[in-house]
């Protein structure tokens, strides 16, 4: 059975820092895109950033870049995200993917993602 579990959400003041981890269990993804997707209440869930198989592309939603860091481990199976300089619009609830397929690229389209964790909520206060 395939899980995707993360970690490291939280409450942090503006301005502040949170790492979020995904640790993947039950099949190897070193092949496959993964990323961060995030939902706020009442909004469409949208993609953060993402990471190719290999590590050596990232892309990110343009309001995050130059903020936060996405990077894998494939030896460990992870997948994290170092987000700092956090604003209150970056409240959400953050979810770790995996694309369907390996060799993709990073694609930013949701439905490419089959494999999806519960959620870590983050909330930034002002």
């Amino acid at each position: 059975q395939v899980q995707l579990v993360e970690s490291g959400g939280g409450l942090v003041q503006a301005g502040g820092s949170l790492r979020l981890s995904c640790a993947a269990s039950g099949r190897t993804f070193s092949s496959h895109a993964m990323g961060w997707f995030r939902q706020a209440p009442g909004k469409e869930r949208e993609f953060v950033a993402l990471i190719s198989g290999s590590g050596g592309t990232t892309t990110y939603t343009e309001s995050v870049k130059g903020r936060f860091a996405i990077s894998r481990d494939n030896a460990k199976n992870a997948v994290y995200l170092q987000m700092n300089s956090l604003k209150p619009e970056d409240t959400a609830v953050y979810s770790c993917a995996a694309a369907a397929s390996p060799f993709m690229g990073v694609p930013t389209t949701t439905g490419l993602y089959r494999y999806w964790g519960q959620g870590t909520q983050v909330t930034v206060s002002s």
